[in-house]
């Protein structure tokens, strides 16, 4: 027969246990949705990971940005080295040539020949607006602030 002490040696075992496995979850599931962010020249170089998500960040290139219906394909680069993305969705509206974005998806190996294109498949397009941008709200109620003083 199994003693007290040997009771709570095994609860406190089995409890120990328990957070290591909860703690182990929790952080693989955490890694799992992760999403890192690559300039086009370390998805140029090969850093990016191949087939997983990931976002890339850049300027859209001028005279890069090619429409099908809702299909677009454009240039993004980091004025470094370039790559093509290709994005099936509604762009927003900020999104232009010589804007920056931001997009999430993941790189697809391309085959030419003997050699290897990445494309970028976005799922995701952000348009970044410039730093001066103010909502109107905020701007209205800085202006009435200021004719209070």
């Amino acid at each position: 027969m199994m003693t007290r002490r040997q009771n709570r040696m095994l609860l406190v075992a089995l409890l120990l246990f328990g957070v290591f496995s909860a703690g182990y979850l929790g952080i693989k599931a955490f890694n799992e949705n992760l999403l890192y962010f690559y300039t086009p020249t370390d998805v140029a170089n090969g850093k990016a990971p191949i087939g997983k998500s990931f976002r890339v960040g850049g300027l859209v290139e001028n005279d890069s940005v090619q429409r099908q219906d809702m299909k677009v394909s454009f240039m993004v680069t980091d004025n470094n080295k370039s790559i093509k993305v290709i994005y099936d969705g509604i762009l927003p509206d900020l999104f232009r040539e010589g804007q920056g974005i931001v997009a999430t998806g993941s790189v697809s190996c391309v085959r030419k020949g003997w050699s290897c294109k990445n494309i970028f498949l976005a799922t995701e397009v952000l348009a970044k607006h410039d730093e001066n941008y103010m909502p109107p709200e905020v701007a209205a109620a800085l202006q009435s602030i200021e004719a209070k003083e």
